[in-house]
């Protein structure tokens, strides 16, 4: 590590930093309908974004700085098993091609805003509204916890902010003027604000690894040479252990539990709001079926980039956080004017995702709380008021989190957001095609669920953890060590299902669907369709 503050690096992220800060607050005014004092305007964008927008607005929130700094990072730690990112992200596109479409039909015939809203209309149960929301809240903030460790990240390894021994609040400084600027620009532009930076983020991460992929080889005598180091480094035993520090390729000993890690990290990632609510945002159907055949994209960077993590241990990094390892990789490797803009690629990559979860967390708060419990007449005016508060107050808690706890547990945290919003599923795509589950299953079921996977993770103790020390377990009846959050969904359905047929043999009331089937192929061109998206300013293009 360099001594000092890299001063020439410092300058081009502060460059960055500034820049993404003006289109920020300049996004208010992009695309702006006519009245924007509505929720649809603030937390959808107008749903009116085209094919790019939406493509570059999803890669964005789906490709963060958890994707940047922890995937290389988990791969820099125990090797192999840290590629699970790459199948999911595979997997998960066949998956949202069958079931993201039916969701936009249907809430954009019902100006759904949330998949909360989606469940209350189509079983006609707030508890069940309620527990999705509540769910989805819980499992997002540690999310947005992971974005600010990125950050502050880059920020320790560029010498900002002083030493350990130094004031918490100096040493803090530089991530909380950080928050406070996301902060604000998201509280002004709603999620126009990271729809627009977004694009500079993405062109950011595939310029600094189409650069990292070819240079930082080239520095380091070639692939071959930096899996050979790299083998050598993982069959060293870990002394916490007693056993090998990682693998270069999983063993048979490793396959469950990266082959269910990564399906039910497929599974999950788009019940989590934040990815609900890009989708919503788009203008029509066929803006999602064309994002589900290009996303794919992101994952042949995804794979570039989880080569990093070998590289790190190649080129000798050693950090006691592993969270550092990817910054300062490119701190040793690169030109200090070039590690400048990796870094704001990584600072970047985190204040898109983080935008976008906040915006997400509010607006499932306003509608599904608030708006349900609190104050059932809320007008459109008083919803994007709370809407804007609470996405201050998500992102406190974020804050707070990073602030006070270690930060080598964010990922482990992140993974249990994932453990509890795959038990959402059932209620969400289970809902858009059949009716035949029942409100109480469905809450019983996601009771389970939830239950379980957070007392099994509790129970996974890590060298560095007691408890939540990661996120798999051994599946009962099976013996194999799994994935915690993909055992507690499979609990979750067979405990809806066999209530559901006990229900309803018994005739226990059901919920009133406010849908029909046709709402969901439902396109802008239908009729009751077009008439509920919000007017956008004449002049402005619909769709780039």
């Amino acid at each position: 590590m360099k001594d000092g503050v890299n001063g020439v690096a410092l300058a081009v992220f502060i460059f960055f930093f500034v820049a993404v800060t003006v289109m920020g607050f300049l996004a208010a005014r992009w695309r702006k309908a006519a009245e924007s004092d509505n929720l649809d305007e603030w937390g959808l964008g107008g749903r009116s974004f085209g094919t790019w927008v939406t493509w570059f607005l999803l890669g964005g929130d789906l490709y963060t700085a958890y994707t940047f700094v922890a995937v290389p990072a988990a791969i820099y730690a125990a090797g192999a098993a840290g590629f699970f990112a790459v199948p999911y992200t595979i997997l998960v596109y066949p998956l949202i091609f069958t079931f993201l479409p039916r969701l936009w039909s249907v809430s954009h015939k019902h100006g759904y805003v949330t998949t909360s809203d989606f469940v209350r209309g189509r079983f006609g149960s707030k508890g069940l509204s309620l527990a999705v929301a509540l769910t989805g809240i819980l499992a997002t903030m540690p999310y947005i916890a992971l974005q600010l460790v990125g950050i502050q990240a880059v920020l320790d390894v560029m010498g900002v902010g002083g030493g350990e021994n130094t004031h918490w609040f100096v040493k803090d400084l530089p991530l909380l003027i950080a928050f406070g600027v996301l902060a604000a620009y998201t509280y002004s532009s709603g999620l126009r604000a990271p729809a627009l930076i977004a694009f500079v983020k993405d062109g950011l991460i595939y310029l600094v690894i189409a650069v990292a992929i070819i240079y930082i080889p080239i520095k380091l005598g070639g692939f071959d040479h930096i899996f050979a180091v790299a083998q050598d480094a993982f069959a060293q035993k870990n002394p916490a252990t007693g056993k090998p520090r990682g693998e270069l390729a999983s063993g048979p000993n490793a396959q469950w539990a990266y082959a269910t890690l990564a399906l039910g990290s497929a599974l999950a990632l788009f019940m989590y709001p934040h990815s609900i609510t890009a989708t919503l945002s788009s203008r029509s159907r066929n803006v999602i079926r064309r994002n589900t055949t290009i996303l794919p994209l992101y994952s042949l960077m995804l794979g570039l980039l989880a080569l990093l993590g070998f590289m790190a241990v190649a080129a000798g990094i050693k950090v006691q956080n592993g969270q550092l390892a990817i910054p300062q990789l490119f701190e040793d490797m690169f030109p200090d004017w070039f590690t400048g803009v990796a870094f704001a690629a990584i600072g970047i990559g985190a204040l898109v995702p983080a935008a976008i979860m906040s915006i997400a967390a509010a607006n499932l708060f306003t509608r599904n709380i608030y708006k349900d419990f609190l104050k059932p007449g809320a007008t459109p005016a008083q919803e994007h008021k709370v809407a804007k508060l609470v996405s201050l107050l998500v992102k406190v808690g974020a804050l707070v989190f990073v602030l006070t706890m270690d930060k080598t547990v964010a990922i482990n945290f992140q993974l249990l957001g994932g453990i509890w919003i795959l038990q959402t599923m059932p209620a969400l795509v289970g809902g858009l095609f059949t009716r035949w589950f029942h409100r109480w299953a469905l809450l019983a079921g996601w009771a389970v669920g939830m239950v379980y996977g957070t007392l099994a993770a509790y129970g996974v103790a890590s060298p560095t953890q007691k408890h939540f020390g990661g996120s798999s377990a051994e599946i009962p009846g099976i013996g194999e060590v799994g994935y915690i959050g993909l055992t507690a969904f499979v609990l979750n359905v067979l405990v809806t299902m066999v209530l559901t047929v006990i229900l309803r043999a018994t005739k226990a009331p059901d919920g009133v669907d406010e849908t029909s089937p046709e709402d969901y192929t439902a396109d802008v061109g239908d009729k009751g369709v077009q008439a509920d998206l919000p007017p956008v300013t004449a002049g402005v293009p619909a769709g780039h």
